[in-house]
Formats: structure tokens, sequence, C-alpha cells
């Protein structure tokens, strides 16, 4: 026997249009390419996002259909999400950061049709226009006082004349929850990168778990400033998160630099803030070299790489609670996050903190397991290593255009790519890459671990540990640092620095400094570039 109760697909759509109804007035504040700062409300973004999918029907835009975009974090791309998936297209967002290949390969491989971009990359796309044969219409994100006087571009068109032109009374289509809603495309750090089609059905249900306590804690009374891209997995799923809440939604553009990122959080008094973590290593340098102070801020989500310890203190001093998330592209990317249980409310802080630097315990709709290299599942004891695995009901079943991989098993997980241990609370911390792993005699060292206690001292702003080839040991750890500005240290007290924190077998037998560390388009560290670079390194007479 069924059950009886009212049957009704799961679509963004309905995200919106609870947000018009029920916080209509509620603001959302984007910086702009062209300077201002823009404030409208939820009843605002709903009334232009039915205008745009009127002038997407015109453009020929169909069900299934892809839309590129190359945007910031504003909100007439808030609008592009909401309109294109709303109309059953495809938002496809697509990282400008990428090397002009990679975009090409991208934006062709995912067959979009029209393309809609930020003015900050009018001449990147003049610039690849020719490497894009499928693109039909450009579509400038701007208004006609801003559109350039000349362009290389067939028919360029201009985002806000399209939607003067259209009703606002579109019909919003009870699509299939499973109808195709988003694409976004992995890193691509080795071979192409690959793509992951999300689902109505997958980003409500996403964005319902992240919103509860125990994940990101959004409610209508939360002002959120998502800095990680609404290019990159859509924003961590704030842009629907938000909506479905009637959270205050600030939107820092294309102004990402300290300065302007405490001045947007002052001044809109955001009480949840998001991105990786060197965005928040950089903002708290700039509080602490200014004596400022960040007054509204409440709890920050991290990301990406690993958090240092250092940093849950200095947000601490700002009164800000640090939340670690894990995820990736094929997770939509949310898996965990670093929340406590009520028994932690009697732990001391030694625990607390413990927890706080683990990446988290899994948020309804996710499911973690740990499996050795015959794909045998490992005891959640905390002290295991293994290689991480995923079921989720927004996790990916294969890669776009491809059938299913090798990164799914027999029996429905997916390989992460990740090593990690999980207690018996189900806090799992990942100790590194399966690629990034230092194998030294035999046994495994982290070299997230090493990179963590390095970058709590106090001359180092960014450090990465890499195996490199040892004529006695197979490989061992050498640590790669970036001092701060002004900073001055010894190799010596800096390979001192790790003395009692880790196995003796662990520590690292050189630290070489240098001016940057190379990164990829979303701000993870190559460890293959630097593996690259340091491939004939000698080490130093006893080491």
């Amino acid at each position: 026997m069924l059950g009886q109760m009212m049957d009704a697909p799961l679509l963004i759509t309905d995200l919106l249009r609870h947000a018009e109804t029920y916080h209509g007035d509620t603001e959302i504040v984007s910086r702009t390419v062209e300077g201002p700062v823009h404030r409208y409300s939820y009843h605002d973004a709903a009334r232009r996002a039915r205008q745009l999918a009127n002038a997407l029907a015109r453009l020929g835009v169909a069900e299934g259909d892809t839309v590129a975009t190359l945007a910031w974090n504003g909100y007439r791309h808030y609008e592009l999400y909401y309109a294109i998936s709303g109309t059953g297209a495809i938002c496809h967002t697509v990282n400008p950061r990428l090397f002009a290949d990679q975009i090409a390969y991208i934006v062709n491989h995912g067959e979009a049709g029209v393309l809609c971009f930020d003015l900050t990359f009018l001449p990147m796309v003049e610039q690849l226009a020719p490497t894009l044969p499928a693109i039909r219409h450009y579509v400038l994100l701007t208004d006609r006082a801003h559109m350039p006087s000349t362009t290389s571009l067939p028919d360029l068109l201009c985002y806000e004349e399209l939607l003067a032109a259209e009703r606002d009374d579109y019909a919003w289509p009870r699509l299939d929850e499973q109808t195709a809603s988003g694409l976004c495309y992995t890193s691509g750090t080795t071979g192409h990168p690959k793509g992951v089609l999300y689902s109505h059905r997958s980003t409500v249900l996403h964005a319902l778990s992240s919103s509860l306590p125990d994940a990101f804690g959004v409610s209508a009374d939360s002002c959120i400033l998502p800095v990680v891209p609404m290019f990159h997995v859509n924003a961590w799923g704030f842009p629907y998160s938000a909506t479905l809440n009637g959270a205050k939604l600030v939107l820092p553009g294309p102004k990402l630099d300290p300065e302007s990122l405490y001045e947007l959080i002052e001044a809109e008094g955001v009480t949840l803030a998001a991105g990786v973590p060197t965005v928040w290593m950089a903002l708290l340098q700039h509080c602490e070299q200014r004596d400022l102070t960040l007054s509204s801020l409440e709890r920050v989500i991290v990301g990406g790489s690993a958090v240092p310890e250092t940093m849950i203190e200095q947000l601490a001093f700002h009164g800000a609670d640090l939340r670690q998330l894990w995820g990736m592209t094929e997770l939509s990317p949310v898996g965990t996050t670093s929340s406590p249980k009520l028994k932690h409310r009697r732990a001391d802080a030694a625990e607390r903190r413990r927890l706080q630097l683990t990446q988290g315990r899994p948020i309804y709709g996710v499911a973690l397991r740990l499996v050795d290299a015959a794909g045998k599942v490992l005891p959640n004891d905390g002290v295991t290593f293994g290689r991480l695995q995923v079921q989720s009901v927004w996790a990916l079943s294969r890669y776009f255009h491809r059938e299913r991989d090798a990164s799914h098993s027999d029996d429905g997980w997916f390989d992460t790519g990740d090593v990690a241990t999980i207690d018996a609370d189900g806090y799992m911390r990942i100790t590194d890459r399966t690629k990034d792993v230092i194998k030294s005699g035999g046994e495994w060292i982290s070299s997230i671990e090493l990179e963590n206690i390095l970058i709590g001292h106090p001359a180092v702003a960014e450090a990465a540990a890499v195996g490199v080839a040892h004529p006695k040991w197979d490989e061992r750890p050498l640590m790669v640092v970036v001092l701060k500005p002004g900073a001055t240290v010894s190799r010596e007290e800096l390979l001192a620095f790790f003395a009692g924190k880790v196995a003796k077998w662990w520590l690292p037998d050189d630290v070489v400094i240098v001016d940057e560390l190379p990164h990829t388009a979303t701000g993870k560290l190559q460890k293959m570039a630097l593996r690259e670079r340091f491939r004939a390194y000698r080490w130093p007479d006893g080491a």
C-alpha cells in the first residue's frame, strides 16, 4: 500500500517561488563589475528571472539545451541560475581561471549554444570565440551604457536589453525532478576536465540538507557571503540554500581582496561566510595589521584544503566559529561538516579543537566508508587509513558523456581519491590524496598533517609537503614554504618546529623557501607541479 500524500516534483524554481512569496523583501546585495553596489529583493530577482526565461525562449533555448556562464558572484549570475534551470535547460557554469584551451574544451564538451559573460571576461571571450563553433548567441551581462563600442563578437547581445523587452509572467514548467539542471566540471589537474551533471532533485535535496544546523546552519535570520565562486560547484550550493531559507545574500562580485571583503562584511552585517582557507588567512592578516574586528561574523565555512589550527584561534578571537567542509564537484559538493554533538559540550577545549580540525561527519543524505587496496571495508576506529568512498542521493552516477568508469565500485560506491580515517562517531579526517601520500620505507606519511603543523609557525604563510625520491627510503618528505611578508626564519628552526608533534620517521628531511606555491584554478595546491619541480632535488648530506 502506498501513502496518500500529495506528490510534487522537487524543482529549483520552487525555491525561488517560496523566497518571493514569504521573504520577498529580503535583500540580495551585489558588488558589480561596473563598480556600484547593487541592491534588490527576492521579489525583484524572481520577477527578473521570469523575464530572463522569456528572453531565453526568444533566443531559441529549449528544454535540454545548455547555456554557459563566465561570471562572478553577482545578481545577474543569480538570475541565470534560476531562469536557465527553471525552463528545463542546463546552467553550465565555467571557471574563467582555467587556461583558454581548457575553457574552450569545457564549453564545447558541454554543448552550450549560448554564452553569458561578465564585462571582465570580454577580451577572453573575444579570443575564445573562434574555438567555440556551437555558440549561437553571446550575451554580455551588463546594461547599454557599458556595452563596448567595438567588438569582434558577432551580434553581441546586451543582457539588460534582453530583459527589458520581455514580460514577467512566465509560467515555470512542472518538469520531471530528474531533469538536468546544472553542469560543473572538475579542475582537470590530469587529463581533460570531467563534467558532473546535476538534477533538480539532487540540487534541492542538497540545499535542504546543507541548510541544517549540523551543516551550514542557514536560516531566515542569516546574512550569507559566499566568497566561493558561483562558477565553482555552484558556490557550494549557497545560491540555493540561501533562497530556500530566505536568507540575506551578499555577493562579492570581482573584488575578493581582503580590504573589499572586510568592508562588505561589516557594511552588510554578514553572519555566515564561506570560502577556501587562503581567503580567510588573507582577511585575518588584514585585520591583524590594522587592528580591525569582524563584528558581525558568527560562522565561517572553510573547504577546499585543510585548515591550520591558528585560523580556528584567530576566528575565535573575532567571535566566529570555524566549521570545516569536505566535498567534491562530484558530490554537489557537500559531504561532511565539522559540527559538534551534544556529548561534546562536556569535552575539554583540546577535544573540541580536535573535532574542528577534522573534515567532519556526514550530513544527512551522505554515507562514507573506507576500503583497502583490495576493496575490503575497513573499520571506523579513527586510526585505520583507507581509500575514502561515498554514496549519496546527490553524488554522480557517471561523468557527463561517459559510461560508468573505474571511480565507481561494483556495489555502487564512488571512490573519492582521498585517503582518510573515520572514527566511531563518523568524524572523517583526510590524511592525503591517494596520489599525494608520501611513501617512506613502506609506510604512509600524511602530507596534509605536516603542512598543518608548519602553517602554525608564526613566520609561515603557506606550506606544502611533497614526497621526493630518496636512495634509502624510496621517498622522504620535503617541505616547500612561503613566508609571511617581512618574516625571516632559518631552515633549522622550521625543521625543529616539528619536534614532538609527529613520529620521528615522519619528520621532514629538508625545507625549501620559495616566493609562491602553484595553485589550481580553484585555489588548491598543485602538488603534481611541485613534485615535477623538485624531481631532481638533491638531499643535503646526512638526510
